[in-house]
């Protein structure tokens, strides 16, 4: 196989250009499937709902749906409903995320439930969910409409357990890699994945798409936890060290605490317990983890995990389609550079 991530060391500009070419009269289509179907006669839900919807985000997800779909040269139009309920079920999510994180920032922009509060951002994130179930249905796909469900219980289990390791200092690194493969790769994985199922694509090449979108994934939510410590709020979107402040066991902090001395191992249990929360502290954090090169091996594994999302496309045909889906594991890995 041809493409393999050395790449990432020479290229250093990646974008996600050649991906939104790509996909660009379909994404018209699936943005005009998300603009009527998140209406309602309640004023507030599309109001709500458009805040987030509208507010800069790339789409990568259900992007990924439709250049999968290019892939392998399906030539229907179920997945512009498929990839719409994809961007549901996000955005659902991100709303519920930032009620339980408490944020205050998305996207550079102040959260939804900061400016209507957090029942009015739950109750509009359920209502996504079950929009994102009707678009399933007329897809008439019953494998698509498993796979997506499916990845949707998978997020909320995600949640749930990263919920109850937040200020848990002993949170092994294999628990951090099951919470974001739930939270975060899970989706991509079911994104990609519906695409071969949409096109009657074989049991391989659905796996073969899972992979990638599987790995891709963990490496995006690997770089994100690394952007953390290494960037600031307006690269980021959000408030520089929200991780920290919220007792966040990432994988930067796990590397850092098991290769602390006492002192800074006494400092990382008083931080993550929240005792740590100021300025000064995150500051602090943010030399101990350069220090035992926390962020480095962090970055070192997105790179591993992009390295499989690349090589598990290996057997599709070279052509744009493929040339764009390696560039988007690049993108997605130079963010934190």
């Amino acid at each position: 196989m041809t493409a393999t991530l050395h790449r990432l060391d020479k290229r250093t500009d990646p974008s996600l250009d050649p991906l939104m070419a790509l996909v660009a009269d379909d994404m018209n289509r699936v943005n005009a499937v998300i603009l009527d179907r998140m209406q309602s006669k309640i004023p507030l839900i599309p109001e709500l709902a458009g805040h987030l919807i509208a507010g800069g985000g790339k789409r990568m997800r259900p992007m990924l749906t439709l250049a999968c779909a290019k892939l392998i040269g399906y030539g229907g139009t179920r997945h512009h409903l498929l990839s719409a309920a994809v961007e549901f079920i996000h955005t659902a999510t991100l709303l519920h995320d930032d009620v339980v994180d408490g944020s205050d920032l998305r996207r550079g922009k102040r959260t939804a439930n900061i400016i209507w509060g957090n029942p009015a951002s739950v109750l509009v994130g359920d209502f996504l969910f079950s929009k994102s179930f009707e678009l399933m249905v007329e897809a008439e796909s019953l494998k698509a409409l498993r796979v997506l469900s499916g990845a949707s219980a998978v997020i909320a289990e995600g949640e749930v357990n990263q919920l109850t390791a937040i200020r848990r200092i002993d949170t092994p690194e294999d628990r951090y890699l099951d919470i974001i493969g739930a939270k975060t790769a899970a989706l991509f994985a079911a994104a990609c994945r519906i695409a071969a199922i949409v096109a009657d694509r074989s049991d391989a090449d659905e796996a073969a798409l899972d992979a990638y979108g599987r790995n891709l994934g963990i490496a995006f939510q690997l770089v994100d936890d690394a952007i953390d410590y290494v960037s600031d709020a307006d690269t980021m979107g959000k408030d520089a060290g929200d991780d920290f402040r919220e007792g966040k066991m990432t994988l930067p902090v796990i590397l850092a605490y098991a290769r602390g001395d006492e002192e800074s191992r006494a400092f990382w249990r008083d931080a993550v317990s929240g005792k740590r929360a100021s300025d000064a502290d995150l500051a602090h954090a943010i030399t101990l983890i350069r220090s035992t090169r926390a962020v480095d091996d962090t970055l070192a594994r997105a790179r591993h995990y992009g390295q499989r999302a690349i090589d598990a496309i290996g057997r599709f045909p070279n052509g744009p389609a493929k040339d764009a889906m390696i560039e988007a594991v690049e993108f997605a890995i130079r963010r934190a550079y």
